[in-house]
């Protein structure tokens, strides 16, 4: 794909005034903007300063949208359509746009007339045409007679007039189920316009679908990588544009939104040409592929003066040691196996505990912060003296560091920890971190997911949700092809009123193990390991009929169990240490991969009677 191909948002995607939404767009890199015409109607500006805003900001203006229910209608609404269309002409060549998409119409005097409205589209054309403006027309999923994209092509060929074309929509094209290999047949030519949306498979109805549950490119069901494929294998030559309808993005800071959008079309254009297509003649301008990753490096947990204390003794407990200390900050090393846990103590909130960073072992850490950097993603700086390691440091969307970095050569990040001589501690069996579940705000959680799949390069999971003491989780696990590093990504999917979880955002690290009864049985001594109710047990007895000896030993151990076709699952939580970290130690049983979710229910009520009832 040629990388001078320009890249483009319709301002319906952002949240905020239009003005808002010119400048997050400009500020994300995007090229060009399709004005969506109630921003434009809702803004105190004038065309001309649009317009001149946009030139000012680096945006060309690709597009003026919607014209809605213009054609196959009687005389007196055709007219008052011309009317209207001459209007919007004016309002054109004030703003310097000169193309404007055309809806197939909803209307409800309209006829199912393909001659009749080829006839009032080709009359719209040659006004257009005398305006210096193209129409792109666009076959709604929805659309009363004209609802499929080969059926606007045949009307487009019937009018027969150079000034109209098609405007192809990603979303209205695949929620219906249509295949786009037809797109092959329309010639190039005939493609003014291309607009890219995702989503989920959901079944409803599909103008509600559209309207509230798009997403960027990435984050949906869609198979977008074809469908781009197929158009510019037709020779599309313009802009690649997102048009989406989304609540949660419509009320997020349109500068994350921006970025997010931008970093999913850059996303995009790769896998099309990583995979071969015949169209793809150079790499996206400086986007390295993602170097695989070989598990965790370390995680960071910060902690203020109390939860140190804390978070260190359950180390302890689990079998790791304190091997060494920082030369010029307040952060101690834990090692236990090829687990490493860094517990950064410089919080100033006494009880303050999170996953301040997590560091991925990385074939070429420099390509790998490459990569994050041309997504997007942004650069933290960081303080270090001349003799410690300069580790590249990105930020998530939701904040925490994130670094690329490789243990195994000569000046490893490791020689900036003196060592404390230390004896090793009693071995529990934990072997390496198995992932991190880090829980997201709403407005973040489709956008980390973007984020660890295209700048990490690691594949979604099948999602999840379940029906937890405090209301509906959706979750999403993200693992890399050898499923060496595994983000596991949560949400409350609605929150209102007070009345809510003592721990709204939890966190955890979970240690991989061979044999987790050690480990289990190591936290009981000392009171660390949660307590599960007898009911879940029972239940347990009935669903699976396991062995009288193998439930025996899961209850006695605290354990929580689930399996698969492909193996086992057995897992089971330390407490909540300070505001909202804990531990958890997992032992995988053959093949299975999943997280056992169907049990997170049974664990975040444990948690809140864990709280209600102070350890001694």
């Amino acid at each position: 794909m040629p990388a001078n191909r320009k890249l483009g948002i319709a301002t319906v995607c952002l949240s905020g005034t239009l003005e808002d939404k010119l400048d997050a767009a400009a500020a994300a890199g995007f090229d060009g903007v399709e004005i969506f015409e109630n921003d434009l109607i809702a803004s105190a500006l004038t065309p001309e300063a649009v317009r001149t805003r946009c030139a000012d900001l680096g945006l060309a203006i690709d597009l003026y949208q919607p014209f809605r229910d213009f054609e196959a209608v009687p005389p007196d609404l055709l007219q008052a359509n011309l009317r209207r269309a001459e209007q919007k002409f004016d309002v054109m060549e004030r703003l310097g746009a000169d193309m404007m998409l055309v809806c197939s119409t909803v209307h409800p005097e309209s006829v199912d007339d393909d001659d009749l409205a080829a006839e009032h589209l080709r009359l719209l054309a040659s006004r257009a045409a005398d305006r210096g403006v193209r129409i792109a027309y666009e076959a709604l999923a929805w659309g009363k007679h004209v609802s499929a994209y080969d059926h606007s092509w045949r009307i487009v060929r019937r009018a027969d007039h150079p000034n109209l074309g098609l405007c192809l929509d990603s979303f209205h094209i695949l929620s219906r189920g249509s295949d786009p290999a037809a797109i092959r047949v329309i010639p190039a030519e005939k493609l003014f316009f291309l607009q890219l949306a995702d989503a989920p498979h959901l079944d409803m109805d599909v103008l509600q679908w559209s309207r509230h549950h798009r997403l960027f490119p990435g984050q949906g069901a869609f198979d977008l990588p074809r469908f781009l494929d197929l158009v510019l294998n037709s020779g599309y030559d313009g802009p690649l544009s997102l048009e989406v309808f989304n609540d949660i993005f419509r009320q997020a800071d349109p500068r994350v939104a921006a970025v997010d959008a931008l970093r999913s079309l850059l996303s995009l254009q790769e896998s099309v040409e990583r995979k071969g297509s015949a169209f793809a003649e150079d790499p996206t301008d400086g986007l390295p592929p993602p170097p695989p990753l070989e598990g965790f490096a370390f995680v960071e947990i910060g902690t203020g003066r109390d939860s140190e204390r804390e978070v260190s003794g359950v180390l302890d407990v689990l079998g790791f040691t304190q091997t060494g200390l920082h030369r010029s900050k307040p952060v101690a090393l834990w090692e236990q196996g090829s687990a490493r846990v860094l517990v950064n103590s410089a919080a100033e909130d006494a009880a303050m505990t999170e996953v301040a960073a997590i560091a991925v072992e990385s074939a070429d850490p420099a390509t790998s912060a490459r990569r994050a950097e041309r997504l997007l993603a942004p650069v933290l700086p960081r303080e270090h003296r001349a003799d410690e390691a300069d580790l590249a440091a990105i930020a998530a969307p939701d904040g925490t560091s994130v670094f690329f970095c490789r243990t195994d050569v000569d000046e490893s990040w490791l020689a900036d920890f003196a060592p404390t001589a230390n004896p090793p501690a009693a071995d529990a069996g934990l072997t390496v971190v198995d992932h991190v579940a880090l829980t997201q705000q709403t407005d973040d959680f489709d956008g980390a997911a973007l984020f660890y799949r295209t700048v990490f390069g690691l594949h979604p999971e099948v999602p999840a949700e379940v029906a937890a003491p405090f209301g509906l989780v959706r979750s999403l696990s993200m693992t890399d092809a050898a499923q060496r590093v595994r983000i596991a990504l949560s949400v409350s999917a609605v929150r209102r009123g007070d009345w809510a979880p003592g721990v709204r955002n939890p966190q955890h690290v979970a240690f991989a193990t061979g044999d987790i009864t050690r480990a289990a049985a190591r936290l009981s001594e000392r009171g660390l390991l949660l307590q599960l109710p007898g009911n879940y047990y029972d239940d347990l007895e009935a669903r699976l009929d396991l062995p009288q000896d193998r439930l025996a030993l899961i209850r006695s151990h605290s354990l929580l169990y689930d399996r698969d076709e492909h193996g086992e699952f057995l897992h089971c939580y330390t407490p909540v240490l300070g505001s909202r970290i804990f531990f958890e130690v997992v032992q995988r049983i053959g093949d299975y991969s999943g997280y056992g979710a169907l049990n997170a229910p049974i664990r975040m009520a444990a948690h809140r009677r864990a709280r209600l009832v102070p350890r001694q």
